[in-house]
């Protein structure tokens, strides 16, 4: 895997048959290890460990419905009252964050209407404020502390 832009901790990789595994703290199981995955487990440690993001409010693979069709969020973070407040999208590290990218977000925020959107692909990260009175976002320069939520 590439080194990635967060900061380095012990992640659990293991091997199941012919088959790479990660331990997914926030699930609390192994899943396979794509590079997308390697992504999402350094961000939420970033989060949780470096950014006092709760990890009971964080959650992956939140699954969307509507009508027949259904979306899957890689990571939603709640506040105290289990209200949605940030959806995180996460591409391997050799997909380049584009409109596309954050199409795709913006797409699962029309059933959430989160305040903050996060994207990354472990290389580079963005993370933007709703305006919905202005009907746009934000970017911000920083990923904001879980208090600044």
């Amino acid at each position: 895997m590439l080194e990635l832009n967060l900061p380095k901790f012990d992640i659990k990789i293991r091997k199941n048959g012919s088959k790479m595994q990660v331990l997914d703290m926030l699930r609390r199981k192994y899943v396979a290890l794509t590079p997308e995955e390697f992504v999402r487990q350094h961000f939420v440690n970033y989060l949780t460990a470096h950014r006092n993001y709760p990890p009971t409010l964080v959650a992956n693979e939140v699954e969307l419905s509507v009508g027949n069709k259904h979306l899957r969020c890689d990571s939603v973070v709640y506040d105290n009252n289990l209200s949605p407040r940030v959806i995180v999208e996460y591409k391997a590290p050799t997909v380049a964050i584009t409109q596309q990218v954050l199409n795709q977000i913006s797409a699962y925020n029309l059933l959430l209407h989160v305040d903050y959107l996060m994207i990354s692909n472990g290389l580079e990260h963005f993370c933007c404020r709703m305006d919905y009175d202005n009907n746009t976002y934000v970017f911000l320069d920083h990923i904001p502390a879980y208090e600044e939520l």
